[in-house]
C-alpha cells in the first residue's frame, strides 16, 4: 500500500492494518485485566467530559455574579470551581496512570509477538537475505521495528483512539448546549428574512470542516516523509553500530576518514528527509497557528450580535464562547492530531509489512513441510522449493537436487548422492561454487531450488559457521548456546576448554565479558570446536571453521573431534589440501563453463568422490 494512493483509500488501509495488529491482543482471553484497565480509562475520559460540561454551566453563573456585583455568589462559585477542579485533577492523574499501565502491557505483548515471528527457525536469516538482495526493501531494520515502531504504534494508537473518543463525546455533550445558547439568527435575504436556528453550531461546523480540509491538503506529504524518515534514521544508527563493532578493523586499515565520509553520507539522507519534513511542517504550521489564534476570538465575534442586542447577559456570552470552543475543538481534532496521525500511519505501514513478510516466510516453510509430508516421489520438488523428507535409513540423501539463488541462477546440481554415517566428508571447490549454500539447504535455511533432501529421523544436526556467534554473557553461556548454561556441568565445560587449547580461560568461564571482541578469530574458532564437544551431535557441518588456525592446530582439533565423538559424522567445507587427510571422502564442486549453455545453467552435476586411505 502506497502512501500516495487517494487519502480515503490509505485511511481505510491504515485502519485495516492497525486492526490486524491490535485485534489479537484485545481479543485474547488472558488480557481480561488489560480490557478492564482500558474500560477504567474510558470511564475517566467520560468523567472529564462531564466535568467540562459542569465547568460550562459554572462559567455562566460566575460571570453573571461578576456582572451583578454579587459578592456572595462570587465566593460561592469560587468554592464550586475548587471542587470541580479537584475532581478534574484526580480524573486526569488516574487516567494518565492507568493508560501508561495499559500501554506497557500492550507493548510487552506486541514485542513478544514480533520477536516470536522474527525468530521462527530461519526467518530472521531469510528476511535479512531478502533485504540485502533488494528483494524486500520494506523489511529493512527489523531491530527498529521491534524496539521503536512497536512502542510508537501502541502509544499513538492509545493516544489517538482516546483522543477521538474524548472529541466525540465532547461534541455530543456541548452541541446541545451551544444550540440552546445560540438562539435564532435572522438574516435579511432580499425582501425575505432567513431564520437560522442554532446558528453557532453551523458556524462551528463550517469553521472546523474548512480547517480540516485545508490541513489534509497541506499535510498529506507527511505520511510519505514519515515512512522515509524512520528508514533513514534507522540506517544511520546501524552504520554507527557497524563502526563501533568493527572499530579495530577500521583503525588497522586507517579507515576513519572513509568511515567519516560514509557516515556523513548516511546523515546526509537524514538531513534531506528533515528538510522535506520542515518544509511541509512550515506550511502546516502557518495554517494551524493562524487557525488556533482566530479560534480564540471567533466565538466571541459570532455571539457578539446577540450580546449587544441584549438577548444574553455576560455570563451567557462567556458560556456560549466556551461551548463554541469545546464544539470547535472537538470538530478540529483531526487538525490537531494530523502530525501524530501521519507518524502513526508510517509506523503501522512498517509493522504491517514486517508481520506480512514474517508470516509469508512462515507460510512458505509450512507449505514446504506440507509438500514434504505428501510427496513420496524422490523426484518431487519441482515447484521451486527443495523438499525435505525423512530418510528410510541413517544416511543423508540428495535426489535430483538443484540449489538456486533467489533470482533463479543455478548454484549446485547433485543427481543422487548420499552422506553415509561414519564417513567424514570434505566439500571443496572454487569460491562461489555453492558449498556453503548446500549446507544451508541441509539446515533448512535455503529453500530455493528443486529436488529432494532426505534426513535421518531423530538425528541431531549441528551447523557451525565460519564466524562464531558469542552472545554477551559468561563464557560458559556462550559455549552452551543455544542451550541454557546450566544444561552442562561446569566440569564438562572446563574439560572442553582444555581439550581445544583454551586452558588459560578456565578461571574466567563464569565471567561476563564481550568475548567476541576480546578473543582473537582463532580463539573464537577453538570455542566453536568446544561447542561441538559439548553438544555431541550425530552430524556436524563445519563451514571453514579452521580458516583462522594454523595447520597443526587444525589437525589437532579435528583429531580431537574424531576421537572424542566417535559416533559423530563430520562434513566440512574448506579449501586447504591438509584437510583431505582428516576426512574419508572429498566432494568437489566445479563450476562449468558457459559454452553453448543458457546463462541460467551454470553448474553441471559435479559431485565426485576421492576416497582417501584406500
Amino acid at each position: 500500500m502506497s502512501p500516495e494512493m487517494p487519502s480515503s483509500a490509505w485511511r481505510l488501509a491504515a485502519l485495516r492494518e492497525a486492526w490486524s495488529l491490535a485485534r489479537p491482543f484485545w481479543s485474547a482471553r488472558e488480557q481480561r485485566a488489560s480490557r478492564a484497565l482500558l474500560a477504567a480509562v474510558v470511564v475517566l475520559t467520560l468523567a472529564s467530559v462531564w466535568l467540562n460540561v459542569r465547568f460550562s454551566a459554572w462559567n455562566s453563573r460566575f460571570y453573571d455574579a461578576l456582572q451583578n456585583h454579587d459578592r456572595a455568589a462570587f465566593w460561592h462559585q469560587l468554592g464550586v470551581f475548587g471542587v470541580l477542579a479537584a475532581l478534574f485533577i484526580v480524573a486526569a492523574v488516574y487516567r494518565q496512570y492507568l493508560q501508561q499501565i495499559v500501554l506497557m502491557r500492550w507493548r510487552t505483548w506486541l514485542t513478544e509477538r514480533l520477536l516470536e515471528r522474527w525468530l521462527q527457525p530461519g526467518t530472521a536469516y531469510r528476511l535479512g537475505q531478502m533485504q540485502m538482495q533488494a528483494r524486500a526493501p520494506s523489511i529493512d531494520n527489523p531491530d527498529q521495528r521491534i524496539a521503536d515502531d512497536a512502542r510508537l504504534f501502541v502509544s499513538s494508537s492509545l493516544e489517538l483512539s482516546l483522543g477521538l473518543l474524548n472529541a466525540g463525546v465532547t461534541l455530543f455533550s456541548f452541541v446541545a448546549i451551544l444550540w440552546r445558547l445560540s438562539g435564532t439568527l435572522t438574516l435579511p435575504l432580499g425582501s425575505a428574512l432567513l431564520r437560522l436556528p442554532g446558528y453557532m453550531v453551523w458556524v462551528a461546523l463550517l469553521y472546523a470542516g474548512l480547517g480540516s480540509w485545508i490541513t489534509q491538503r497541506l499535510g498529506h506529504p507527511l505520511v510519505r516523509i514519515g515512512v522515509e524518515r524512520q528508514k533513514v534514521e534507522a540506517d544511520f544508527r546501524y552504520a554507527l553500530v557497524q563502526v563501533r563493532d568493527h572499530a579495530e578493523a577500521v583503525a588497522l586499515a586507517d579507515g576513519e576518514a572513509l568511515e567519516q565520509r560514509r557516515l556523513r553520507a548516511g546523515f546526509g539522507a537524514v538531513q534531506l528527509n528533515w528538510n522535506a519534513l520542515i518544509r511541509v511542517a512550515k506550511r502546516l504550521t502557518w495554517f494551524s497557528a493562524g487557525y488556533a489564534q482566530v479560534a480564540s476570538v471567533f466565538p466571541l465575534l459570532a455571539a457578539a450580535p446577540r450580546y449587544f442586542s441584549g438577548a444574553i447577559a455576560l455570563g451567557g456570552l462567556m458560556q456560549t464562547a466556551q461551548a463554541f470552543g469545546q464544539v470547535q475543538e472537538a470538530l478540529s481534532w483531526f487538525i490537531d492530531a494530523y502530525p501524530t496521525l501521519a507518524d502513526w500511519r508510517a509506523t503501522v505501514q512498517r509493522l504491517a509489512a514486517f508481520e506480512s513478510a514474517a508470516a509469508a516466510d512462515r507460510l512458505s516453510d509450512q507449505l514446504s513441510d506440507h509438500h514434504s509430508d505428501h510427496h513420496s516421489d524422490p523426484r518431487a520438488g519441482s515447484n521451486g522449493v527443495v523438499q525435505r523428507l525423512p530418510a528410510e535409513g541413517t544416511a543423508i540423501e540428495f535426489s535430483s537436487l538443484v540449489v538456486r539463488t533467489p533470482d533463479g541462477r543455478e548454484l549446485v546440481r547433485l543427481r543422487d548422492r548420499r552422506l553415509a554415517p561414519g564417513r567424514h566428508v570434505l566439500l571443496s571447490g572454487p569460491s562461489g561454487s555453492g558449498k556453503s549454500s548446500l549446507l544451508r539447504v541441509v539446515a533448512g535455511l535455503w529453500r530455493q531450488g528443486e529436488g529432494t533432501l532426505r534426513l535421518p529421523r531423530g538425528a541431531s544436526l549441528m551447523m557451525v559457521p565460519q564466524r562464531a556467534y558469542l552472545p554477551d554473557g559468561s563464557l560458559s553461556a556462550a559455549l552452551a548456546y543455544p542451550l541454557p548454561e546450566e544444561h552442562f556441568d561446569d566440569s564438562v565445560i572446563a574439560r572442553a576448554l582444555h581439550q581445544v587449547g583454551l586452558a588459560r580461560l578456565l578461571n574466567e568461564r563464569q565471567v561476563s565479558r564481550p568475548w567476541s571482541k576480546l578473543l582473537s578469530p582463532g580463539e573464537q574458532q577453538r570455542l566453536q570446536f568446544a561447542r561441538v564437544l559439548l553438544h555431541r551431535p550425530d552430524w556436524v557441518f563445519l563451514d571453514e571453521v579452521s580458516s583462522a588456525l594454523d595447520e597443526a592446530a587444525e589437525q589437532a582439533l579435528y583429531e580431537c573431534l574424531r576421537s572424542q565423538l566417535p559416533h559423530t559424522t563430520l562434513v566440512s567445507v574448506g579449501h586447504r589440501s591438509t584437510l583431505q587427510r582428516l576426512h574419508d571422502e572429498q566432494w568437489v564442486l566445479e563450476p562449468q563453463a558457459l559454452v553453448g549453455k543458457h546463462p541460467g545453467e551454470r553448474l553441471r552435476d559435479v559431485a565426485r568422490d576421492q576416497r582417501f586411505g584406500q
